[in-house]
């Protein structure tokens, strides 16, 4: 399908939306983004690209700029809660490309410059309150009342998707019995460029560096009954976080004295959505495939995602074969991936007899075969999309 001149609307402006509003303005495409929020903001903290998400940051011409901004990951470190005691050291050098440590604002921020270098429009204050869908038309209706038309429809607007209700009815998440906090702190001195997770009963705790390790992300779970409310952003008191986190040793207590705002969001598991796309309008992100944090490929899934889709529509005569084509290629992948964050937060959170057996065999598996255990991930960060689907055009630098 020629893409040159053909209007495609896209609602929200974070990283799914950008990638693939960036990739079909190259193409030719008259790209509008609508984002709710009045302006691109500082939102968020610490995410990790593995070489999954980093192949399309290349392949749109933004590697050098992800090396510059983001801190480039050397291992991870699995380490018991009690004193730090390293557990199993992946070495992220034997994975299949480069992975980044990096905020979350500062790759929005490359994003949306991306985007409007290729010539993008980015409208803020538009928040969607109303959608209906025809065969080749999809009728908008703001929060204040405006009402708007799509020739082509994206919907890259998050964990409450309007365009998932539209085409999935509403969704039914399940609270996960796990709560988040979510901090960064001042480095104070030298990090190295190591994502370590503390493991113990029933919670653990991630820190890993961000901004030339100048600034170390926290994020810390634990199990609990009750929550109501979902999302990132409820602040909470970080004497809350210390005292649930006592009892770890190691690092932790002085990362955590540190920490003077924090963030507190309850886990809820979403189904993946079974309907991508109807007619004219389609999913992608969040809003097709919310996933739990354990497997840190929220935003891989989105950069994966974007470069599919687009290349979809380039490749297939109508909207409707191309969101088709991509469900088809899509959806197996992110359930996969969704289950295995899934079965992380079990895996993180073992107690008793079971924590120390299981600590015992990956001691014993890492020493006997260091590659090995990340081997098992070749699934996840040697999958290509960029590779698998060449644009017919080469991307503009």
């Amino acid at each position: 399908m020629a893409l040159t001149g053909r209007k495609i609307t896209v609602l929200g402006a974070g990283i799914s939306g950008l990638t693939v509003a960036t990739i079909l303005a190259r193409r030719g495409a008259e790209v509008t983004v609508l984002e709710r929020a009045e302006a691109i903001r500082e939102v968020g903290a610490g995410l990790q690209i593995s070489p999954n998400g980093v192949t399309v940051l290349e392949a749109l011409g933004l590697g050098a700029e992800l090396a510059d901004i983001g801190v480039r990951g050397r291992e991870v470190a699995l380490r018991d809660y009690r004193q730090g005691r390293e557990v199993l050291r992946l070495d992220l050098s034997g994975a299949t490309g480069a992975y980044y440590f990096i905020h979350r604002a500062d790759l929005v921020e490359m994003l949306a410059r991306a985007a409007r270098a290729a010539g993008v429009q980015i409208r803020f204050l538009h928040e969607i309150t109303g959608l209906a869908l025809e065969q080749d038309r999809a009728h908008l209706t703001t929060a204040q009342g405006a009402h708007l038309s799509a020739e082509t429809l994206i919907g890259a607007d998050g964990l409450h998707s309007v365009v998932r209700g539209v085409l999935n009815g509403r969704a039914a998440p399940s609270f996960t019995g796990q709560v988040a906090w979510r901090a960064t702190v001042p480095a104070n001195g030298r990090v190295d460029p190591v994502a370590n997770v503390h493991m113990g009963p029933g919670r653990h705790l991630v820190h890993y560096p961000l901004r030339s390790g100048d600034l170390i992300n926290i994020v810390a779970v634990e199990e609990r009954r009750d929550w109501v409310d979902e999302g990132w952003n409820h602040d909470d008191q970080p004497a809350n976080l210390r005292a649930a986190f006592a009892d770890f040793g190691g690092e932790v207590p002085a990362l955590l004295d540190r920490v003077t705002r924090v963030n507190l969001w309850g886990l809820f598991r979403h189904p993946v959505a079974p309907h991508w796309h109807k007619g004219c309008a389609a999913i992608l992100g969040d809003a097709a495939h919310p996933t739990l944090p354990f497997l840190a490929q929220g935003a891989n899934m989105a950069l994966e995602d974007a470069w599919v889709l687009a290349a979809a529509l380039e490749s297939h005569d109508t909207p409707e074969a191309a969101f088709a084509a991509y469900q088809e290629e899509r959806r197996p992948r992110t359930m996969r991936i969704v289950d295995a964050a899934s079965r992380n937060a079990r895996n993180y959170h073992l107690s008793g007899p079971l924590r120390i057996a299981a600590h015992a065999a990956l001691r014993v598996g890492g020493a006997l075969a260091p590659g090995g255990p990340l081997k098992r991930f070749d699934w996840l960060y040697a999958h290509d999309v960029a590779a698998r689907h060449p644009l017919v055009a080469a991307p503009a630098p």
